[in-house]
């Protein structure tokens, strides 16, 4: 590929300005990019910048859904090239398949099991980062026949890769609406295969308030459709042995939090995996609504100890600044943020409900197909 025009590389950070959620977001950016990078599938997905796992929403071009929680899992249990943990830690979080194996695919595991029974033949995935931290992930397939991806494609997706980031950040920002339902946990009990062994009437009443996205039903027990996010959490902690959470926002924009533990038995292949959903408290989701108005770490301490009821005058003493600091603090704040007094700050950062990113949050999109 040739380097974009800088009309095409302006039309593509105007798209990006622009959206209005997560899913435009990719829309756009994906029916541009395509034109000076093409590709024949994707996947586009939100994630998690606390452990870079999958969450809502999620965009998936010319790909069907038989087969594709190979692709889901390969992060866990198979994937061991160009891996997106290791992306996100890379200086360039963006790597060709064909480019990092010497043109060589077939060392890797999804291209055995899953690219290659597609007819694709290179992969070019990127982590939409911002600030060290990983708000998305890109996967960009070529059918076989075309050529890999070269220097030329790596370099636009890295200069896409913090625009992006940054505005799937600018999306955790609050609402005031009220959530429904008894507010109760729900549970789900997967067995050591990853079944699904049993699921009570709360974990089915907030899996059905989660926005529709790339689902797959257990090889054995209770046959209900789950999304890859709830699959992809449970199956961290399966592979791990340690916990594991993601945070999703339900169709009506509230957070959940959703967290796996492994439960040992007498013997380890007796293990069952625990996943807990329930409504995020204002301290599960403080820090993405923090990083969503991009307030600095002084700016946090202050709206902290707004949040506490702390006058100016005890702020700067706590701060050991003056007064007339405070007063800058809380005006830079009220700026990012749009409140308009104390009040309000706190209401819009700690509030328990959050804006939705999208609605509905997930597309399947085949070429031919409106965007």
């Amino acid at each position: 590929m040739t380097a974009p025009t800088a009309h095409a590389m302006s039309a593509l950070l105007a798209g990006i300005a622009a959206a209005a959620d997560a899913h435009e977001l990719f829309d756009r950016t994906s029916a541009r990019l395509r034109r000076s990078a093409p590709f024949d599938a994707a996947v586009w997905v939100a994630t998690d910048p606390v452990n870079g796992l999958t969450t809502a929403p999620v965009r998936v071009e010319n790909l069907h859904e038989g087969g594709c929680g190979i692709y889901w899992e390969s992060e866990l249990f198979a994937e061991h090239v160009n891996l997106f943990r290791d992306l996100a830690v890379a200086p360039v979080p963006v790597a060709g398949l064909r480019a990092v194996t010497a043109d060589r695919p077939s060392l890797s595991p999804l291209y055995q099991s899953f690219m290659r029974p597609r007819g694709f033949d290179d992969e070019l995935r990127a982590v939409l980062r911002a600030d060290g931290q990983g708000w998305g992930q890109v996967s960009l397939f070529r059918e076989r026949g075309r050529p890999a991806f070269d220097d030329a494609d790596i370099a636009l997706l890295q200069a896409l890769s913090a625009p992006m980031a940054r505005r799937l950040r600018g999306f955790a920002r609050p609402s005031t609406q009220a959530p429904v339902g008894t507010g109760a946990p729900g549970l789900l009990l997967f067995a050591a295969d990853g079944a699904l062994l049993s699921v009570n009437d709360e974990a089915r009443d907030l899996l059905a308030r989660m926005p529709p996205g790339p689902t797959t039903t257990t090889a054995a027990g209770l046959e209900i459709p789950l999304p890859v996010w709830i699959l992809s959490t449970a199956s961290r902690a399966r592979a791990t042995g340690d916990n594991a959470r993601i945070r999703v926002r339900t169709t009506a924009g509230h957070w959940l939090v959703c967290h796996a533990s492994t439960l040992r038995g007498a013997t380890d292949d007796q293990a069952t995996t625990a996943l807990v959903i329930e409504y995020a408290t204002p301290s599960e989701v403080a820090a993405l609504v923090v990083a969503a108005y991009e307030l600095t770490r002084r700016e946090l301490d202050v709206t902290e100890l707004v949040a506490a009821g702390l006058s100016t005058a005890e702020i700067a003493r706590r701060l050991v600044v003056s007064t007339h600091t405070v007063r800058d603090h809380v005006k830079a704040i009220f700026d990012k943020t749009g409140a308009t007094s104390r009040g309000e700050l706190v209401a819009a950062l700690f509030a328990d409900f959050r804006h939705p990113l999208a609605e509905p949050v997930t597309r399947r999109v085949f070429d031919g197909q409106a965007n």
